[in-house]
């Protein structure tokens, strides 16, 4: 087959693309090469010569017209990637994101091309905060965390019916969508346009909400995306990670290794056209057992800064229930966490981290969205 994948020099894309080439499949690799993610001096270079590239945006319908008429199927990872700078740059994200989808999508209206499948990266942020059990009323969708509530650092989530304190558990796909961010926002485009049109087209679409990836070639230097990249960033730097409100908000981290299978089961298998499917480990880990692992991995004896500020579009609590995609495709996360950052550390040692997150804080600060 003819596989398209946008987004394919990136983080997750790149082991995408080496995993398809090891299924003995051909590749067209769609890369902007954005200076943010890629440095500002990247070139086609970086992509592996056993594909073909089309360095090109996702805004560009031209760039749709060249890559699609040759795809059986696609692969679609491009997106503006970040909670943080969502927030403020928001006509680019949303034109990147969502516009760039509704132009693949248009392309494949028209053309009617023999696209036979699409799988589209989804996002855990869909959901806002994740899902809560109260002893008294069951389980709950909490609203969002106010900011009088923030401001007194009572960071937790409780009751909206009888004020308890809730208990985080699994989230599982049918928990309503809640998105609190920009970003956000333009995954749930991204997911809807795709499982929407394809129904209306005909064309198998499967739409997977990643949780938090880690692993090799995760940018070092962009302070927007990658708690584990971010946090590494400033420990091979000589300082002290970051950690916002008390640390112990609860995240679910899947090794890339994990998420490249995922795409495969989903792009080969018909099980799940026309759904949407969590991928994520399955286990809840706190922020700041995050950090403190990172510094033992790498041997860095730097405590976490927990700076009890808090930014707007962040969340509490969100770890995958996966019962619904193991069911589907058999599928469990094979990668353990401590070996996904060892695995990572032994790519990171060896490359040059430009610690940007004193820059990012600034701007959030500038615009009233951290505190």
């Amino acid at each position: 087959m003819n596989i398209l994948v946008t987004g394919g020099a990136g983080f997750i894309g790149s082991h995408v693309v080496a995993a398809l080439l090891a299924r003995g499949q051909h590749v067209i690799v769609l890369d902007a090469l954005t200076p943010q993610v890629h440095g500002a001096n990247a070139t086609a270079a970086r992509v592996t010569r056993d594909v073909e590239f089309i360095h090109g945006d996702v805004r560009d319908e031209n760039v749709w017209a060249r890559a699609l008429p040759r795809a059986d199927a696609v692969i679609h990872l491009a997106a503006e990637v970040g909670v943080g700078q969502s927030m403020y740059e928001i006509t680019r994200y949303v034109d990147v994101n969502t516009r760039g989808t509704a132009l693949l999508w248009q392309r494949l209206a028209q053309a009617r091309a023999r696209v036979a499948k699409v799988v589209v990266a989804s996002s855990m942020s869909i959901y806002g905060e994740g899902a809560y059990q109260c002893p008294h009323h069951g389980r709950v969708a909490p609203p969002p965390r106010s900011e009088a509530q923030l401001r007194a650092r009572a960071w937790e989530l409780y009751c909206p019916q009888c004020a308890t304190l809730l208990t985080p558990l699994a989230t599982p796909e049918a928990k309503p969508l809640a998105p609190t961010s920009t970003y956000a926002i333009t995954k749930r485009d991204q997911e809807e346009l795709s499982l929407v049109l394809g129904r209306a087209y005909a064309i198998p679409t499967v739409a997977l909400r990643f949780f938090n990836v880690y692993g090799s070639r995760q940018a070092l230097s962009n302070p927007y995306t990658g708690a584990i990249a971010i946090f590494g960033a400033r420990l091979k730097n000589g300082q002290a990670p970051l950690v916002y409100e008390d640390g112990a908000q609860l995240r679910d981290f899947i090794h890339v290794s994990d998420i490249a299978r995922a795409l495969i089961l989903a792009l080969e298998s018909d099980a799940g056209d026309g759904q949407a499917f969590n991928v994520g480990a399955g286990q809840p880990r706190s922020i700041y057992q995050v950090a403190e692992t990172l510094a033992r991995v790498m041997a860095v004896e730097l405590a976490p800064q927990v700076t009890r500020q808090f930014r707007a579009g962040d969340i509490r609590h969100c770890f995958a229930d996966m019962t619904r995609f193991h069911a589907t495709y058999g599928f469990t996360a094979r990668c353990a966490f401590d070996d996904g950052v060892r695995e990572w550390w032994a790519w990171a040692e060896r490359e040059l981290a430009d610690d940007r997150v004193a820059q990012a804080n600034a701007e959030l600060a500038a615009r009233q969205l951290i505190h």
